[in-house]
């Protein structure tokens, strides 16, 4: 069993962004592992692993307009069902 079964992804778009500050509040205020915050200050990839998606989700859009969102159960994946 994973610690952390979903693998969160997103696409963050909006004006004055910060990578680092985006980091750096993920990792303080959601339980997970295997974040990546990556981009410029118009465009950040998101990659992360947590139990609780929504809550990202719910972050990101509060920075900009979030789209092209995956979220995948990586239980099930292991299992071979669809994610």
């Amino acid at each position: 069993m994973l610690e952390f079964k979903f693998d969160t992804q997103l696409l963050i778009s909006g004006k004055n962004l910060n990578e680092d500050e985006i980091n750096d509040t993920i990792t303080r205020n959601f339980k997970g592992d295997c974040l990546l915050a990556v981009g410029d200050d118009e465009l950040i990839k998101i990659h992360f692993h947590t139990n609780e998606p929504w809550k990202v989700l719910e972050y990101c859009a509060s920075l900009g307009e979030i789209y092209d969102i995956v979220v995948e159960n990586m239980e099930r994946q292991a299992e071979g069902l669809q994610g």
